[in-house]
């Protein structure tokens, strides 16, 4: 296998800063108001999207004429009042989190978003919370799948966080439903945004959320499997003083990158020859440029790019090397 070391010349002066990117989806295409996002381009696979610093995967099957299996949907749906399946992509809140109009809408008990760039490795800050109207009518009414809840029923959403591929053992949870009080007048169904602080977790690359309920059956969960999530807000720390390195247990070679700063073209000398994937994002995460090399040298234009702060990320060969340039 080969291996490299990431030697880069960075010219910034500083210290450690903290920023935070926030998934609002706002900007998430969707033809008129009152519809949702769908793709039966791919059945069966990941045909999810990208926002903020963020992976959120979504599945359609075409098997029965075209189904969501499983993930996250975006949507600006405002019916709060219709009962049932085909009221799948609202959220009870009617808007987004403080009446924004987009949001997202997760199917199914176990999803998992996956963070990209500089939010890999470092904690989430939080998100908003609220459940969608399909899930908040059935336990407020029950239905021919679910009961009506009662005292002593909950449905509450778990978080895990992933690191370098392991699951991690920290954990926190945020009730959608909570019927355990003991004076009755305190149960509640989550009808608002809620914040959730989800920086328990510590630093991941990805967090599964998963659902559970007391409403349980021979065939599982019995309380509809959604819940809608806004504002998923990430943090990056950035290092302005020592540029990222990447030591590797047998290096032999360096990937060079200049000049930095740049104004037209980028300069990337590898190793060797290995094939690579190299990609440009903004700071809000949305990758700019993209191009797959198996040469040695490359130049990349960075004429078209607006001036600002960007981030390089060359992967090939089971590694990865990431690093900041400014473009004049």
């Amino acid at each position: 296998m080969r291996r490299f070391t990431l030697l880069l010349a960075a010219l910034f002066m500083g210290a450690v800063v903290r920023a935070q990117t926030t998934a609002t989806f706002e900007v998430l295409p969707l033809a008129h108001a009152d519809t949702f996002y769908t793709n039966y381009t791919a059945s069966g696979t990941d045909v999810g999207f990208n926002n903020g610093l963020a992976h959120f995967p979504c599945v359609y099957d075409t098997s029965w004429g075209g189904v969501w299996s499983s993930g996250f949907a975006y949507s600006n749906m405002t019916d709060t009042i219709t009962s049932g399946f085909t009221n799948q992509y609202s959220a009870k809140a009617g808007t987004g989190y403080a009446a924004s109009e987009k949001y997202v809408v997760a199917s199914g008990s176990v999803n998992r978003v996956h963070l990209q760039g500089t939010a890999m490795g470092h904690p989430v800050k939080g998100c908003y919370i609220t459940n969608n109207t399909y899930a908040f009518n059935s336990m407020r009414d029950g239905d021919m799948f679910a009961r009506k809840f009662h005292n002593g029923d909950w449905f509450k959403i778990t978080a895990f966080g992933y690191y370098n591929g392991a699951l991690k053992t920290d954990t926190t949870y945020i009730y959608l439903a909570n019927f355990l009080f003991p004076d009755s007048t305190n149960n509640y169904i989550q009808r608002n945004w809620t914040w959730w602080d989800l920086q328990p977790l510590g630093k991941v690359d990805s967090i599964e959320f998963r659902l559970s309920s007391t409403d349980v059956g021979s065939w599982g969960m019995n309380t509809p499997a959604y819940f809608c999530m806004d504002d998923f807000t990430t943090y990056e720390t950035f290092d302005t003083t020592t540029p990222p390195v990447m030591v590797p247990t047998t290096p032999v070679g360096s990937i060079k990158v200049y000049p930095i700063p740049t104004s037209n073209t980028l300069n990337v000398d590898l190793p060797d020859d290995a094939a690579v994937t190299m990609t440009i994002s903004d700071m809000s995460g949305r990758v700019v440029t993209r191009i797959d090399r198996t040469s040695q040298h490359t130049s990349i234009d960075t004429a078209p790019l607006a001036p600002g702060m960007y981030v390089l990320h060359i992967t090939g060969d089971g590694r990865k090397a990431t690093m900041k340039f400014t473009k004049q």
